[in-house]
């Protein structure tokens, strides 16, 4: 049963079938092969997609949406280059800082790469900066969507591996602003050897004046992180605060969203989140299957005898984690792959946070790197180039966060050291 449901995923993602159709083909091929009642899908898919954290997904969207709509993500790169952008190189360096601040509040790397490639990349087009390369930076920098809390592939792994969804957001601001300090002084070191942004302080506001114009937009982190970590409120409830704080600043204090843009807000935001829970109901039914047939205490037996220390686990499992995160999409992969090494992680006596952080950073570089990177296709329809003009770019990037990837791997306590400061037992 399981090497029939392999292969048919393996010959959907040949044919181009879209990942959740192939997870979900393979699946119902196992029900088949194993003679089950077909109403076994049915319950599985609902139970996939029936848990209260799961609801944080959808308004986290939401909010994204409404923060770029509403002229929120404008002033947040404003004030991002009045803080950096009067250097040379600073303007790519504003695209990694907006989107570290951004990433506060969406929790998605697309709508991050859409929100503010729409206003950067014609930006650094207009200051000279080669189109294939603005594409590749602003798909690189929007990774930090999903790294820094809150974080949708977060959530889902507290959910598939049953650990704190608080825990593992605060755990994610080490990784988070380790990689976007590198990205930033790769920038700046890049663009120092091309010649390139000697004029990108052009037009740059003071910083006093950006801030007083952003001072709104700035205080949505703000509110969410510090009400999630003040227990006022879960992750989840956080992501409808978010979506409150972002209609009201839109429409009210920022006034640049009408009740006309409110359909397609919505609707836009309602196809996201569709896709991505469509992708989790067939993932469920799949690591149903595959847990019931024994796969995860097979592969973990195995990964024992032939990993024999946790430094050999953890390399094998992020040679494994980036080839995985190439083809397929990162939500899936999480829900699949965490019931399955979570435990063996736990093993060799690995924190589950920290193995989190691993897997987080490590399938978000999938996001980047073809042949199905979601952030290469949205950076590139914004960018309106092909994907494979913004290859030899992106490879640069590609090396600056594996680089960084070895160290939360290897360092632990830059991803648990807050964790257990606010945690503390």
């Amino acid at each position: 049963m399981t090497t029939a449901m392999l292969l048919t995923m393996v010959l959907c993602f040949a044919l181009s079938v879209s990942v959740a159709v192939s997870i979900g083909l393979a699946a119902m091929l196992g029900i088949q092969a194993s003679n089950a009642n077909m109403l076994l899908s049915v319950k599985e898919m609902f139970s996939s997609i029936n848990k209260f954290p799961l609801a944080a997904i959808p308004f986290f969207i939401l909010a994204g949406n409404l923060m770029e709509t509403g002229g929120i993500s404008r002033r947040l790169v404003e004030f991002a280059k009045s803080l950096v952008g009067g250097v040379q190189g600073g303007l790519p360096m504003t695209c990694v800082l907006t989107c570290m601040i951004f990433a506060a509040v969406s929790g998605s790397s697309v709508a991050t790469t859409f929100a503010i490639g729409a206003i950067l990349i014609p930006a650094l087009i207009k200051h000279g900066y080669p189109t294939s390369y603005a594409a590749a930076l602003q798909a690189t920098s929007a990774e930090l969507g999903v790294i820094i809390p809150p974080s949708i592939p977060m959530i889902l792994y507290g959910v598939s591996a049953e650990v704190s969804i608080g825990e593992l957001f605060i755990a994610g601001f080490g990784p988070g602003l380790l990689i976007g300090g590198a990205l930033m002084a790769f920038v700046w070191a890049y663009c120092k050897w091309k010649g390139w942004g000697k004029n990108d302080g052009d037009g740059r506001l003071s910083v006093g004046r950006a801030t007083w114009q952003a001072g709104w937009a700035l205080m949505m982190p703000v509110i969410i992180l510090g009400g999630i970590y003040g227990g006022i409120f879960t992750p989840t409830e956080a992501s409808a605060v978010a979506v409150f704080y972002a209609l009201v600043v839109g429409m009210v204090i920022y006034r640049e969203i009408g009740l006309g843009d409110l359909y397609g807000i919505l609707r836009k935001s309602v196809l996201s989140a569709a896709v991505i829970m469509f992708i989790i109901a067939n993932a469920g039914l799949f690591a149903f299957l595959i847990t019931r047939a024994g796969v995860p205490d097979t592969i973990g037996r195995w990964l024992e005898a032939v990993l024999q220390s946790p430094t050999m686990f953890l390399l094998g499992v992020n040679a494994a984690l980036f080839v995985i995160g190439m083809f397929i999409e990162t939500s899936a992969a999480i829900i699949v792959l965490a019931p399955i090494l979570a435990p063996v992680a736990m093993h060799f006596g690995i924190d589950p946070v920290h193995f989190g952080m691993v897997m987080v950073v490590n399938l978000a570089m999938g996001m980047i790197t073809p042949p199905f990177g979601v952030n290469l296709f949205a950076a590139c329809t914004v960018a309106r180039i092909s994907l494979d003009r913004i290859v030899v770019h992106l490879l640069p990037f590609v090396g600056v966060i594996m680089a960084c990837l070895m160290v939360v791997t290897y360092v632990p306590s830059l991803s648990l050291f807050l964790r257990d400061l606010v945690y503390a037992k």
